[in-house]
């Protein structure tokens, strides 16, 4: 039961020093024990049709509400966060380049046809607000302020769809760096090269790939988009 290591490996260790406490024992045998796990991604990822199911939701309904699809379109196709997707503001969109600056990326980020038009349809949305907020996600509550919308409202945002955001973003970040070099994804996003690193193939949780290859076992490497 590798998954309550941790909790039992606590409770042996409260047991045994009771125990040498009251001289039951004279060796307490879990003090040398320890319960490390590994320390890579472990977590799950999208299938392909998972994925292109999302990319069809984000791109051509017009019933999804224009944050939902901005935060969803940016996280599955360019790896962004929630925060960096809360942070972004007006003056970080670059219409004439079609490209944005996403949180602590050195370089912007350049947009394809269906992401600008994602991000065109959220400034609409925008734009019927009478607000002065600098940032492209305005909510009811932020509209006669200058503060982004809040941590609490964005980890809402994607409940319609059924995936959170850190689990869409962990797939589009483990078809990076499995095919390109981790050091350029890290650079590329700004993060720290150790962790990208987590994010290699040897980590990723079994059940999600083997979900991937069950929906498209034909698929090339190349093709995981």
């Amino acid at each position: 039961m590798p998954k309550a290591r941790k909790r039992r490996l606590v409770v042996l260790r409260q047991f045994f020093r009771f125990a040498r406490s009251k001289h039951i024992v004279l060796i307490d045998p879990a003090r040398t024990l320890t319960a490390k796990e590994p320390s890579g991604f472990r977590g799950r990822t999208l299938t392909l049709d998972q994925q292109r199911g999302l990319f069809r939701r984000w791109t051509t309904d017009d019933l999804v509400h224009p944050h939902e699809a901005l935060l969803g379109i940016l996280a599955l196709l360019h790896g962004a966060s929630s925060t960096e997707v809360r942070m972004l503001k007006i003056a970080d969109v670059d219409p004439a380049a079609q490209t944005v600056l996403l949180g602590k990326r050195p370089h912007p980020v350049p947009l394809d046809p269906a992401s600008w038009a994602v991000l065109q349809r959220c400034l609409a949305h925008r734009a019927a607000w009478p607000t002065a907020n600098p940032h492209v996600m305005v909510t009811k509550g932020t509209k006669a302020g200058r503060s982004p919308a809040s941590t609490a409202y964005l980890s809402h945002v994607l409940d319609e769809c059924g995936y959170p955001p850190r689990m869409i973003r962990s797939t589009r970040l483990v078809d990076l760096v499995n095919t390109m070099d981790p050091k350029l994804v890290a650079a590329a996003f700004g993060m720290d090269p150790q962790a990208t690193l987590i994010y290699l193939t040897d980590h990723v949780a079994q059940e999600a790939q083997l979900a991937s290859r069950a929906t498209n076992p034909l698929a090339r490497p190349d093709d995981r988009r």
